[in-house]
């Protein structure tokens, strides 16, 4: 098989995105059944990029719901404190930017970025809108800090964050998680999923999409 045909999965999402949090055991259980015989390719889809604004009282409320909502679908923990927090300005840019520089190294360890600051932002009540905050956090996976940091705090980064987002416009992405099956750059692809899914469904499905023998394709 060519590499233009090859198999991949194309996984959109955003760091601060909480239901791309409570999607993370099942993107975590997907790329266990298939490993490398399917690959996931992580881009950063941009939830709120940019924001300037400082959360409300109505902002809080609403996304106070949708973390009720997540966490009664997923399981997954959060920590609500969060919610006592006074000038919160949820600008998703610099998480999605961080996962970013660190995918130039390879998926798995964007992919394992995203779930460190995924669970720093959500069960760790810690304020991952900070670049310091970043730092240590990727440095826990073993990344140069400083390395990182430059990096990060470069233009070429801000750019290629942005090319993220235009890319996940350009598939018609919409909502976050977004998980799109494809054979190869150019050839055919499908929605897995919009929105939060178990992985259950999913797994059976993509290995028949694929041509995966069910038996490979099992949950761990």
């Amino acid at each position: 098989m060519s590499a233009s045909s090859d198999p991949r999965l194309i996984y959109v999402a955003d760091p601060m995105c909480s239901w791309c949090w409570g999607f993370a055991p099942a993107i975590a259980d997907i790329r266990a059944a298939f490993q490398d015989r399917i690959p996931v390719h992580l881009v950063m889809g941009g939830l709120r990029p940019g924001t300037s604004q400082p959360m409300d009282a109505r902002s809080k409320t609403e996304t106070r719901s949708h973390w009720d909502h997540v966490h009664e679908a997923s399981g997954q923990p959060f920590d609500f404190g969060f919610f006592d927090r006074d000038g919160f300005v949820y600008d998703t840019e610099p998480a999605a930017r961080a996962v970013v520089v660190l995918r130039r190294a390879g998926h798995d360890l964007a992919m394992a970025g995203l779930m460190r600051i995924q669970r720093a932002f959500y069960a760790e009540n810690r304020d991952v809108t900070r670049a310091e905050v970043l730092t240590e956090l990727v440095a826990e996976l073993g990344v140069d800090a400083g390395q990182f940091r430059d990096a990060f705090d470069a233009e070429a980064a801000r750019d290629e964050t942005l090319d993220d987002f235009a890319l996940a416009r350009a598939f018609g992405v919409t909502g976050f998680p977004t998980l799109i099956a494809a054979r190869g750059a150019d050839g055919p692809f499908a929605i897995a999923t919009r929105g939060f899914c178990p992985a259950a469904p999913l797994i059976p499905a993509l290995g028949a999409w694929f041509g995966v023998p069910a038996e490979a394709a099992a949950t761990r």
